[in-house]
């Protein structure tokens, strides 16, 4: 009886970290705070033009619209530009994205730098 008593008091104690490391372990998510849709999301090391593929295929219905995050996938933590591509066909630029490991980062409207269109 008291060996049962001692382990239902671990688990009890170990839940809520198990609980933590799955909470966060979400990993890297874009959060579209641009007032329109995304359709396209590609990331290259700072300062280079080496795009990655396009992130919002990782998603669903293929689109970002706001307030809505996007998983990133294929990317390790560190500084990247990022172009932003809508379904009009515009296109802008993001510099200097910094993303974190298991992280959420965001764009806003005034972010975008050297839009087209």
């Amino acid at each position: 009886m008291r060996r049962t008593l001692i382990a239902i008091g671990i688990l009890l104690v170990a839940m809520p970290g198990a609980a933590l490391a799955q909470a966060k372990g979400k990993g890297i998510r874009l959060w579209n705070l641009t007032t329109e849709t995304i359709s396209g999301f590609q990331l290259s090391p700072a300062g280079k033009t080496e795009w990655g593929p396009n992130q919002c295929l990782n998603d669903k219905d293929k689109e970002v619209d706001h307030d809505e995050r996007l998983r990133i996938t294929g990317v390790e933590p560190g500084r990247y530009d990022a172009r932003v591509s809508y379904p009009n066909a515009r296109q802008c630029i993001v510099r200097d994205i910094e993303i974190k490991a298991d992280a959420v980062f965001s764009i806003a409207d005034k972010d975008l730098k050297d839009c087209t269109k």
